[in-house]
């Protein structure tokens, strides 16, 4: 009877591990480029658009991904988890536009920002934001997809 219980908990403890080492060597993070790209195509509605990384940018433990999905202006967020992966939280594409504003939800020790992702087809040049009753500017390269960052003006606001 002892010989049977050493042989259960060791297939137990066995089939646990096997089960830990396939999870986590099947789960798909965003710790660089190509594995981002594989996220994406995994959310459902994504699997078969083509995918162009422009920028990925790193505020603490959050990851902000901007590119373009069929052309169209995206992005997508991560946030480290404590063994130091990048998972997925949450992503949007912008239909009939080429020029796109996103804010991305940031740590509380970083500046609000917004993100502007442009396309090749864009043709704007300048925009013209009011962000806290300040007018803030900002001038684009036409048709060249990129992301820029515009900061959120400083406030004597603390809440």
């Amino acid at each position: 009877m002892k010989k049977w219980n050493f042989a259960f908990f060791t297939i137990l403890i066995i089939l646990i591990v096997s089960i830990s080492i396939y999870h986590f060597n099947n789960s798909l993070y965003g710790n660089d480029k190509k594995s981002i790209v594989k996220v994406i195509k995994s959310i459902k509605g994504y699997e078969d658009g083509s995918i162009e990384i422009l920028e990925i940018k790193d505020f603490n433990d959050v990851r902000i991904v901007g590119f373009l999905y069929n052309n169209r202006p995206a992005y997508t967020e991560f946030y480290r988890s404590n063994i130091g992966n990048y998972k997925w939280r949450s992503i949007e594409v912008r239909q009939d536009e080429t020029l796109s504003s996103f804010s991305p939800l940031l740590p509380n020790n970083i500046r609000p920002k917004l993100m502007y992702v442009s396309n090749y087809e864009n043709k704007i040049t300048q925009i013209q934001v009011d962000i806290n009753g300040e007018l803030i500017e900002q001038k684009f390269l036409p048709n060249k997809a990129k992301v820029t960052w515009v900061d959120f003006p400083k406030t004597d606001k603390t809440d």
